[in-house]
């Protein structure tokens, strides 16, 4: 039997705004705890379903909102150590979970009693005196839990359940072979010749990374999550740009133990299995039926019509790098080459600006900045709260007023037990009533230098005010029931407010005060910040159709019907007629992420929803007009995207929210003229 007294993570946190105790949590605290949490969720909901009186949403929706509270708390402690600090004991504790959870996840979602209970309250909604908020969660449980099969019968629940299951099985699989393969195929350069290019920051990150794997005079490049390196624009060696572009192409896809084609395969088969037991005729329809996008041709209509144009710009682009080169251009010469040309065309080389991009001045000087000149809020490091790693950092959040609003955690580098990429997660939901208050984390990998300053890349310092786009929906969402905190949004809504936020990176009176030269203190030159905004649609036919090709390789593998996916599958040939039939297809313009390390499909929550980006920016791009017609970076516009859109969080129909702060629906055509896409 589990000792509550003994295990930190069964007992009420004694630290700020219930941040976890994670300087006494240890590996083998977190099963336990999790086996206690499933126990005490099952008989929370069984006592509301226990009830003799008809449903109420007193006695269902109340109760049903406040159980389950342990088990939020211990997920979210583990997965955010899971994702950002998977050593081989974590990384056990999560293969042993996965099909528990899964499991636990069916037993609440397909409840017939439950589902019978929440049903009633929605067949006489409009008969209910609920405010907006209750009636909305009236809603959003009720197609939930149809979407997640409540509504079959017992023997389809069976198949159902045991689909899940292995599904969860797969896609930690997926995910712990990627991160070893991916950790396998790091390059190591003999000679800091081979590095020419890098910075000496740079150098000095791959000097330590080699020393932490016991090959002291060497050099190592750790490989990021997308098939582009950050070095390929910057390092002169042909041969060492190739060398890098190889590991990242063939990640867990090398006949080795940590192939993962023919789990991917495996993923598809019975995601299309499970799609079909649902009333749906592939997985891509089964995913979109619940998103703002409402059906896969919808979205496959947006992405061929912005991928011919995409691949148009591509072709016109690729001319200019190879007359740049004197020959032929390869993938991996693609990012160097780019750099000449934009030299050229617009007398700027990106790969020169990380003297202005100090890391600690981006956070402070820009992202925290613009956050208190739009929102009023401050930030304050607290040095006295331990987190799950040394790396990690601590900030309370205040609004304007001196209240509490939250905590945020920035966690900047790389390291081996680290998935690859960037994103935010919640350790603790905000929550009326619960009386929580937001704890959110953000996670990028950027390389740690031995010793010295952190210094940014243009791509880093963008990524930074995505994340914390993020961050901030997780912390200004103000709701009563936790089913609606934080980003629980659409997942093709998600992306939007980080989107956003990515905009004040150059706006001037933001730039002018964070981009100061690391030695002389001298703002980024005026001259550079036109050329900046100037070529900012540069590339962008090679940026899209990256993404875009990836978004369709989501869209393709998951559209399969079960009688297709069922198929002798080939992954590398799926790719590659799925590439040619939306003419992406380009040598030299490889997919963001292939499908061995496609983690966002195949082990995150993006499933037949990459394509959520591109959805995104939609109202992104719109957004970014709105404010530059009502005055940019002030008080008043900052008061009205808090409250209309980000406070709200998941209680209201998002494309309702939009249309609220925006006065209508999105326009496409800001989005066309960013990416160049208008001609």
């Amino acid at each position: 039997m589990t000792d509550a007294s003994a295990n930190p993570l069964l007992l009420p946190s004694r630290l700020p705004y219930q941040l976890p105790d994670y300087a006494h949590i240890r590996p083998e605290h977190y099963l336990p705890a999790f086996e206690l949490a499933f126990e005490e969720h099952l008989q929370e909901v069984a006592a509301i379903t226990r009830v003799r009186s008809m449903p109420t949403f007193e006695n269902t929706m109340v109760p049903l909102e406040t159980s389950g509270q342990l088990l939020g708390d211990v997920a979210r402690a583990f997965y955010t150590v899971s994702s950002s600090d998977a050593t081989d004991e974590i990384q056990a504790v999560e293969e042993k979970l996965a099909p528990l959870m899964a499991a636990h996840e069916d037993a609440i979602q397909l409840d017939g009693q439950l589902y019978w209970r929440i049903k009633t309250l929605h067949d006489k909604l409009d008969t209910l005196e609920l405010d907006a908020e209750q009636r909305y969660l009236v809603q959003r449980w009720y197609r939930e839990m149809t979407h997640a099969g409540a509504g079959l019968d017992d023997d389809a629940k069976k198949r159902l359940t045991e689909l899940n299951t292995q599904l969860s099985t797969l896609t930690t699989a997926f995910d712990k072979n990627l991160l070893a393969d991916t950790n396998e195929l790091a390059v190591v350069f003999d000679d800091a010749s081979e590095l020419a290019g890098l910075s000496d920051g740079e150098l000095s990150a791959a000097s330590q990374a080699a020393t932490d794997r016991g090959l002291d005079g060497k050099y190592l490049v750790t490989l990021v999550l997308p098939t582009g390196h950050p070095y390929l624009s910057s390092l002169t060696d042909h041969g060492a740009r190739e060398r890098i572009m190889a590991a990242s192409r063939t990640r867990a896809s090398r006949g080795n133990d940590h192939d993962n084609r023919e789990t991917l395969v495996q993923i598809v088969r019975l995601r299309a299995e499970r799609a079909q037991l649902l009333g749906y005729a592939s997985h891509a329809a089964y995913v979109t039926a619940d998103e703002t996008a409402g059906t896969p041709e919808a979205v496959h209509d947006l992405l061929r019509r912005l991928a011919v144009p995409a691949a148009r710009n591509a072709h016109h682009e690729q001319a200019a790098l190879q007359a740049s080169a004197g020959s032929d251009i390869t993938a991996a010469d693609w990012a160097f080459y780019t750099e000449k040309v934009r030299q050229a065309q617009y007398a700027i080389d990106t790969t020169a600006l990380r003297p202005w991009f100090e890391a600690e001045r981006v956070l402070r000087d820009g992202v925290f900045y613009a956050a208190t000149k739009l929102y009023g809020i401050t930030f304050t490091e607290r040095d006295d709260l331990q987190t799950y790693h040394p790396d990690a950092r601590v900030f309370e959040v205040h609004n304007e007023d001196g209240s509490p609003q939250g905590l945020y955690i920035l966690d900047l580098y790389t390291r081996d037990t680290k998935r690859g990429g960037a994103w935010m997660n919640s350790i603790v939901d905000q929550s009326a009533l619960r009386g929580t208050k937001a704890v959110v984390v953000n996670n990028l990998n950027v390389s740690k230098p031995a010793s010295g300053p952190t210094l940014l890349s243009f791509d880093e310092v963008n990524t930074l005010f995505h994340e914390f786009g993020h961050a901030l929906h997780g912390l200004f969402a103000t709701v009563t029931f936790p089913h609606f905190a934080g980003t629980e949004v659409f997942r093709d809504f998600v992306e939007f407010p980080s989107q956003v936020n990515e905009m004040w990176m150059l706006w001037p009176e933001v730039l002018e005060n964070y981009a100061k030269h690391l030695e002389t203190g001298e703002p980024l030159p005026a001259d550079v910040v036109e050329k900046l905004h100037a070529s900012e649609s540069f590339n962008q036919g090679f940026e899209t159709s990256e993404y875009l090709a990836a978004a369709w390789l989501d869209q393709a593998w998951h559209s399969l019907s079960r009688e297709a996916a069922a198929a002798d599958l080939d992954v590398a040939g799926f790719e590659a007629s799925a590439l040619a039939d939306i003419g992406l297809d380009n040598p030299a313009v490889p997919t963001r992420y292939s499908s061995t390390y496609f983690q966002h499909v195949f082990s995150g929550g993006y499933s037949a929803g990459y394509y959520s980006y591109i959805w995104s920016e939609v109202l992104d791009a719109d957004t970014v007009e709105w404010f530059k017609e009502n005055g940019g970076l002030t008080r008043a516009n900052g008061d009205r995207f808090r409250q209309r859109l980000l406070g709200v969080g998941g209680s209201k129909d998002p494309l309702e929210a939009y249309r609220d702060f925006r006065g209508r629906d999105a326009d496409i055509a800001p989005l066309l003229k960013r990416r160049g896409l208008d001609g």
